[in-house]
């Protein structure tokens, strides 16, 4: 029976090089998944998250410095981090974790058709007479689950396509 035998330039250049990429991926994505779970209040998860974080940022770190001659790691490492960063907002977008605010303007006609969705959704309603540049509209703020964003978004462009909105964290609610 033979093993399978791992050349050391294979191993230096382009197996370590994957390691370190895939754990800057892992360490800056939980980096942001922390750095955004901490805006949002959720104070006892993101020291679990950081540990691990460092952690791996640690390995990868240690592995550069361990060979400061090789291009390769280098190059990974700062591929893992600029691929982090991408998969850490995608994440961040799939969990939609916490609440929004919709500011809805819109004209008179689609603003009862628009705050009676919204309150069939269970979402909270608010709602004001403006003065825009081209006349009256009214205002409406809601209170949102931020999952329920596109759903409730696409409603509105199918009541009235000219209608602005604009969608804001809220930190505590």
């Amino acid at each position: 029976m033979s093993f399978f035998i791992i050349s050391p330039e294979l191993y230096a250049w382009v197996i370590l090089p994957l390691l370190i990429f895939f754990a800057r991926i892992c360490d800056v994505s939980m980096e942001t998944i922390r750095v955004i779970y901490i805006s949002r209040g959720i104070k006892y998860l993101a020291p679990i998250i950081a540990f691990f974080e460092i952690v791996i940022w640690l390995f990868a770190m240690e592995v550069v410095m361990d060979d400061l001659s090789n291009v390769a790691n280098f190059i990974a490492f700062a591929l893992g981090f600029a691929t982090g960063t991408y998969v850490g907002l995608v994440i961040e977008e799939r969990l939609s974790i916490g609440m929004v605010i919709l500011r809805i303007i819109t004209t008179e006609e689609s603003e009862g058709q628009i705050t009676t969705f919204l309150a069939q959704e269970n979402c909270g309603v608010t709602r004001m007479d403006a003065q825009g540049s081209r006349g009256n509209v009214k205002m409406i703020l809601s209170l949102v689950n931020r999952s329920d964003v596109p759903r409730i978004t696409g409603y509105i462009r199918t009541v009235n396509p000219r209608a602005f909105f604009s969608v804001e964290d809220v930190r505590y609610v």
